[in-house]
């Protein structure tokens, strides 16, 4: 997948039922079929965020990441219409490494798919002067979708993420390009 050249994938609920990390393996396996950029896989259930902004615990180690990281993909659940406060509490960890980076969505839940929590979630980035992905892949039921052994087997996604995929990659070049020229001053 030219274009990219370090990938974060955030994986967003921390809840002990989540579906979260059965959808990231799913993601990983789709971009390895895609390309193969370096990916960074970061789940917050594994990190300590402080809840008060403040520093302290695992926001600098998050913030690194998000740095690092030229395309970022967030995997998100749909709870109560929105997204989860964990994933709020990270974003907001990781303020300036956000800016002028490109972020796809993928997400999950009932009959929406997640898609809710994507549009609140646009809103937020777009205040962080990040670029969000037309593109977003969403799994409607996505417990429908679950096999005996609790691995994701979706039905046709395949297009989406590739879309998805050409976008981000697409964007983080011309990101890098543009921030080379002339660093971003938002």
């Amino acid at each position: 997948m030219s274009g990219i050249e370090q990938l974060a994938v955030v994986i967003g609920s921390v809840r002990k039922d989540r579906v979260g990390p059965a959808v990231g393996r799913w993601l990983l396996t789709q971009i390895r079929e895609y390309g193969d950029p370096p990916v960074d896989l970061i789940d917050l259930a594994d990190l300590n965020l402080p809840r008060d902004l403040g520093g302290g615990g695992d926001a600098q180690v998050f913030t690194k990441r998000i740095e690092r990281a030229d395309a970022i993909l967030i995997v998100t659940p749909e709870y109560n219409r929105g997204y989860p406060g964990p994933l709020k509490t990270a974003i907001d960890t990781a303020y300036e490494e956000w800016r002028a980076k490109p972020v796809g969505f993928v997400s999950y839940g009932g009959v929406s798919g997640g898609l809710r929590a994507v549009e609140q979630l646009r809103a937020v980035f777009g205040e962080l002067h990040v670029v969000t992905m037309q593109e977003a892949v969403s799994l409607p039921f996505v417990w429908d979708q679950l096999d005996a052994d609790g691995a994701l087997r979706p039905g046709r996604t395949a297009s989406a993420v590739r879309t998805l995929l050409r976008q981000l990659a697409w964007w983080a070049a011309a990101l890098r390009r543009a921030k080379a020229h002339e660093p971003y001053d938002g």
